[in-house]
């Protein structure tokens, strides 16, 4: 009797497909000289200190990432992502035109619902109109309404520019407040915006959860939460604080670019190879490379 014919048992090993590596579970069964195999998708789940089920310090290390990896490699992972990206789009920045911290609140605020695009093409005889907080908060309502009215939501958005100016020039001397808890006080600011204004005016690190963050977030199995706070949160403990601000540019300038919402240009994007939703749009990278956008804002 052959070698083979003796072998009664199995065999355990993990094989990497894609890009990223999605690893299957594949068990090997010997007996009688017959291979039989059996193949799962689910993610590979991690020892048992006793047999049995894991103890705390296993489960710390696979339960909080959406993933199934452990938290090491999350973070590894999401940290090379970042570094790949920050070599794709080097000079990403905040495309919002401003030049000083009341008008970047401004533009922010304009910019929900609306393109960056449009919202330059308003801003500047808007500023030159109202160059401090008290001449916006002095402002004829309808003459506003009518100066921003092609960003959408005019009415809504002249209510908040109205109160944010005003609460400013009563609570903060005319100055835009420096701190989060301060900010999001503020008609129209929320903790998006207050964001935007910390990391782009005043060089407070902070993350912009806008609809391509959180969207490429979930992508790169950072985190599978839908509220922007949570995002925030779960993402910014994978990185160093001081990384926060230039990450946030990059992810939206991919999110605009490469990684769209319906059809990702995934066959085009320099970080398919890290990216656990690799084959949600076209692969082949010629198609891919005439979807990638340019000069978008």
């Amino acid at each position: 009797m052959g070698l083979a014919h003796q072998l009664v048992g199995s065999v355990s090993f993990a094989l990497g497909i894609g890009p990223w590596g999605k690893y299957l579970n594949v068990r090997l069964t010997l007996s009688g000289g017959t291979y039989a195999n059996r193949v799962s998708t689910r993610p590979i789940r991690p020892t048992t200190s006793g047999g049995g089920k894991p103890d705390a310090a296993e489960q710390a290390q696979t339960a909080a990432t959406p993933t199934g990896e452990t938290r090491t490699a999350l973070v590894r992972r999401a940290r090379r992502i970042g570094r790949e990206l920050a070599l794709t789009y080097p000079d990403a920045h905040c495309e919002l035109n401003f030049d000083n911290p009341l008008q970047l609140v401004i533009a922010t605020i304009l910019s929900a619902q609306c393109t960056d695009v449009r919202v330059n093409l308003v801003t500047p005889a808007l500023f030159a109109k109202y160059p401090d907080a008290a001449s916006l908060a002095a402002a004829d309502r309808a003459e506003l309404e009518t100066m921003i009215q092609s960003t959408g939501f005019f009415r809504a958005k002249a209510n908040s520019l109205l109160g944010m100016a005003n609460a400013i020039c009563e609570r903060y001397g005319g100055e835009v407040p420096r701190r989060m808890k301060d900010l999001v006080t503020l008609p129209g600011v929320g903790r998006k915006t207050a964001n935007v204004v910390l990391g782009n005016a005043f060089d407070v690190p902070g993350i912009t959860v806008d609809t391509h963050f959180g969207r490429l977030s979930r992508r790169f199995g950072w985190t599978d939460q839908i509220d922007p706070e949570k995002v925030e949160v779960e993402v910014g403990s994978l990185f160093p604080r001081k990384d926060w601000t230039m990450l946030s540019h990059e992810l939206i300038f991919h999110g605009r670019r490469c990684c769209f919402a319906r059809r990702p240009a995934c066959g085009a994007c320099t970080v398919a190879k890290w990216c656990p939703s690799y084959g949600e749009g076209p692969t082949d990278p010629k198609v891919a490379a005439k979807m990638i956008k340019t000069g978008v804002a």
